[in-house]
């Protein structure tokens, strides 16, 4: 890889201070036409990229974009935060990432934001603002846009996600399940989203839309995580009598339970179908249905408003929503003919081909890293997607 050259070596070649070559990248009218020229030749022939951090604490307004993000290593985070930054590097933001943890975190963060010349404008990914917040966001004159979040009046991507709960429950329905359990999350209000709790109102209302009575039972919520998941999956799986599906609210929260399944000798999708939702790439890998939703470009749609908006455009509309489709792989399947038997506090061993015991055996694999990497950034506190 190519060796970065700085200002330093741009001056020396041009034969003039640092400060000379600052003030031609910021447009100074103080440089003669002649040195602007070979300051700019030199640029070009040493393929020099300023930092525009750099460029902009010298000009007093910086060009930076702040981003903030509930738990910043969740998948679904991650790939809409590669989206908006494709775009920023693009347009020469530098961009600042502030992760939120807990509700003092988003408000110490939101409170600085508000300071002048902080920032040029403000990416919100998956988390509420009061609004209290917006409004000082609004009165400092910094452009704001939100993706998967609401606020009234604010420019944001979202998806419908109480219909993807109902999209997601309404595929099992099809095939036949009727028994269908829910892994959700729990949180701290304030912090992450409320997409978790919106597919679950999805779930509630395709079963009743299929005249399916709504078992509390058959719904277990806990911390964000494949191995949280895990655990909630197997209470279920160990039930006298078990669900024959199960919705997750999340990918990563649907590989805990296909690991709590291959745990417990459960064949998926003979005795259990799953279905995730998200579509992060580890989903194709475990062949796992999923509500695929579109996140790096939600990602790129909101940098490419909010860009807009520091520019000083009208973007409409105020709310963009994007669209949601089930991808059907391996893991779902119509219910078995006869109820998979269960003794107190154990799993019956069932019979297995040798084709299914190879592809548990990857799954088993696969789910055993997986979870690994999303309990890094899922299990360490109490809060959803």
């Amino acid at each position: 890889m190519a060796r970065s050259v700085n200002i330093g070596e741009v001056a020396r070649a041009a034969g003039v201070g640092t400060g000379t070559v600052s003030r031609v990248l910021n447009g100074s009218a103080s440089v003669s036409a002649t040195t602007r020229a070979r300051v700019l030749a030199v640029i070009t022939a040493l393929g020099y990229r300023p930092s525009h951090l750099a460029a902009s604490l010298s000009r007093g307004s910086p060009r930076t974009i702040a981003i903030v993000v509930p738990y910043l290593t969740r998948p679904s985070v991650v790939v809409r935060l590669a989206g908006a930054m494709t775009v920023f590097d693009a347009e020469g933001y530098d961009t600042v990432v502030f992760n939120v943890e807990t509700v003092e975190q988003r408000d110490r963060h939101l409170e600085s934001l508000t300071a002048r010349h902080r920032a040029d404008g403000v990416l919100i990914v998956s988390a509420p603002v009061p609004r209290t917040q917006l409004a000082a966001l609004g009165g400092a004159g910094i452009p704001l846009v939100m993706i998967d979040s609401e606020a009234p009046g604010v420019n944001r991507i979202v998806a419908d996600d109480a219909a993807g709960g109902r999209i997601a429950t309404s595929l099992l329905l099809d095939l036949g399940h009727r028994r269908i359990g829910f892994i959700g999350d729990v949180g701290h209000e304030g912090v992450g989203n409320r997409s978790a709790r919106n597919r679950l109102a999805g779930y509630r209302s395709a079963l009743d839309g299929a005249g399916v009575d709504y078992d509390r039972s058959l719904v277990r919520n806990g911390p964000h995580g494949a191995h949280s998941a895990e655990l909630l999956a197997e209470g279920l799986l160990r039930r006298p009598s078990p669900p024959s599906a199960v919705f997750a609210a999340s990918d990563t929260q649907a590989i805990g339970v296909l690991g709590a399944a291959d745990r417990l000798g459960v064949a998926v999708p003979d005795e259990l179908s799953v279905v995730g939702y998200d579509d992060i790439d580890a989903a194709a890998l475990l062949g796992l249905t999923t509500v695929r939703q579109p996140l790096e470009r939600s990602g790129t749609l909101g940098a490419d408003r909010l860009c807009a908006l520091v520019r000083g455009e009208v973007v409409r509309p105020v709310r963009q929503r994007l669209p949601l489709e089930v991808v059907t792989r391996a893991s779902t399947a119509r219910p078995h003919a006869r109820p998979h038997a269960r003794r107190a506090g154990a799993v019956l061993a069932t019979r297995t081909s040798s084709q299914e015991r190879r592809a548990r055996g990857g799954r088993a694999a696969i789910a055993g890293t997986v979870p690994a990497l999303a309990r890094s950034g899922g299990d360490s506190h109490l809060a959803p997607t």
